[in-house]
């Protein structure tokens, strides 16, 4: 199990283990990170999943792919850092990733 950690806006730390495979969102959703609203359920759709991935995890995270840019367009307060977490999928290299919910979603 990879060990994921949720920064809810204020400043709630939420740590969970996820199986890989999964997407970070899954894994919030299923653990009530509040904040990670999920509309569209994963579909790369609404950016209501919007979080920050700490700057230390950005290189392994990776960047955004072409679809998931044009949905970030959609987010509240974009930063360099800023990804849906319906689009990072958990593997061993994210173990101890650190993301951060924004204030609000879109």
């Amino acid at each position: 199990m990879t060990k994921l950690t949720f920064i809810a806006f204020d400043g709630a730390t939420f740590e969970v283990e996820a199986e890989n495979g999964s997407t970070v969102m899954e894994n919030a959703i299923r653990n009530g990170v509040p904040g990670i609203e999920a509309e569209c359920g994963g579909a790369c759709a609404c950016a209501t999943c919007h979080v920050y991935v700490d700057e230390e995890w950005t290189d392994v995270v990776g960047q955004p792919e072409a679809m998931e840019e044009d949905m970030l367009d959609f987010a509240y307060e974009v930063q360099p850092n800023s990804r849906l977490s319906c689009q990072i999928r958990v593997r061993d290299e994210l173990d101890g990733l650190v993301v951060r919910v924004p204030e609000r979603q879109a």
